[in-house]
């Protein structure tokens, strides 16, 4: 098993809630202070140079218009990052394609930055939640169909090695398209793609990129990883999915005190409880189908029994969206669920959030990489490491 550190980059100095309408698209920027915002992310990026100091590979995304993540432009931390660490792996989970007006771009920039990492890079591509569609102005109709097209065209642009091409499809248009640098990788970085439906999971599976699904839980982990493998084993790619495809991202935090193992988890759950948005927001018309709005409105959130306001460390152990306590109960957690969803190669650990302060967060970077990590790899030791390579042949079968 590979782990990788993660977080959101969050500002949560926020007035009470009461207060607001929504955390997210509408809440005014005057409750941002750059200073406060300048030192936090001084403090975020020695966090992930801790986590790689600990021997853990690096993830980073971005959203837009909200405080819960502040980063609406990751390739430039990206970038940042790229020269500032040395020997973890660096995913960029992910781009939202299906809201940005020029894949071109986007295949040039992560190009670039694996460039700047001596190919170091894990590339992530998602459709974006439905809270950033407004924050982009874009239509939540056909964000499936743009999602891929814009990926397929990356793809290309970053393996046509013999001048410019043209593309010309239902969405995009470039007549010439020739990107300066290529990247580092051959014939590309590593490739991601996020889903939490089984649908979307098939898909992602057909063509064998990594699958990433966040905060599934028991409900629904087990479906979207058994979709992937459908969708795996129909696309012709073997009997026997590799599990070092598959990627789940919990909530976790550890230490051997239980008190402070405790605290940190309840700090975590803001990333949860914070975000407050209105219904139009959460679920604008187009964005899902019919069907599965069906299943909304009959309650189907699998990954939480309870209400978010709720929500408690235990229920959320309970739920599968978080490991926590001292580092023998968090193995013990995670060897369960991985038996439970029969498997994964990668976790995206996410042990940052809201007012968990930087000492704290050291330290359960330090406790996990010391205490539990050692013991995953020993447990589980399909060979995640060899991703890179896998990919690459994933890549050139097509």
């Amino acid at each position: 098993m590979r782990a990788w550190f993660f977080s959101e980059n969050a500002y949560p100095d926020l007035p009470p809630e009461t207060e607001y309408d929504s955390i997210r698209v509408t809440l005014p920027n005057s409750l941002y202070d750059p200073k406060k915002g300048a030192a936090l992310y001084d403090r975020y990026i020695d966090e992930w140079l801790v986590a790689e100091e600990e021997g853990l590979d690096i993830m980073l995304n971005e959203h837009h218009q909200t405080p819960t993540c502040v980063d609406p432009a990751a390739p430039l931390v990206l970038a940042a990052l790229a020269r500032l660490t040395s020997k973890a792996r660096l995913l960029l989970l992910g781009n939202p394609i299906s809201n940005r007006r020029d894949p071109v771009r986007v295949a040039e920039e992560m190009a670039l930055a694996d460039i700047l990492s001596h190919g170091r890079l894990e590339v992530g591509f998602v459709r974006g939640v439905p809270y950033e569609l407004a924050a982009a102005n874009s239509n939540p109709v056909r964000t499936n169909e743009r999602h891929w097209e814009a990926l397929d065209l990356i793809l290309k642009a970053w393996t046509t090695r013999d001048g410019p091409f043209s593309h010309e499809g239902q969405f995009f248009h470039h007549r010439n398209v020739n990107i300066w640098p290529r990247p580092y990788q051959d014939p590309h970085p590593p490739v991601w793609v996020s889903a939490t439906s089984p649908g979307g999971a098939a898909r992602v599976g057909s063509r064998g990129f990594v699958q990433a699904t966040f905060l599934t839980g028991f409900g629904g982990t087990p479906r979207v990883y058994e979709s992937y493998r459908q969708g795996w084993r129909e696309a012709g790619r073997g009997a026997v999915t590799p599990v070092n495809r598959l990627a789940y991202a919990p909530l976790l935090y550890t230490s051997p005190d239980p008190a402070r193992a405790r605290a940190g988890a309840e700090q975590l759950l803001w990333y949860l409880k914070a975000n407050k948005v209105p219904v139009h927001y959460k679920n604008p018309p187009g964005y899902v189908p019919v069907d599965v709005n069906v299943r909304f409105l009959r309650g189907a959130m699998p990954q939480l029994a309870a209400s978010i306001k709720d929500l408690n460390v235990e229920k959320a152990i309970e739920a599968g969206i978080m490991f926590a306590g001292t580092p023998d109960q968090v193995f013990e957690q995670v060897k369960h669920f991985y038996g439970k969803v029969g498997g994964f190669g990668h976790m995206l650990l996410m042990g940052q959030a809201g007012f968990l302060d930087h000492e704290d967060t050291v330290h359960g970077i330090r406790t996990f990489a010391r205490d539990v990590y050692p013991r995953l790899k020993e447990a589980f030791p399909d060979d995640a490491a060899s991703g890179a390579d896998e990919e690459r042949v994933q890549a050139v079968a097509g």
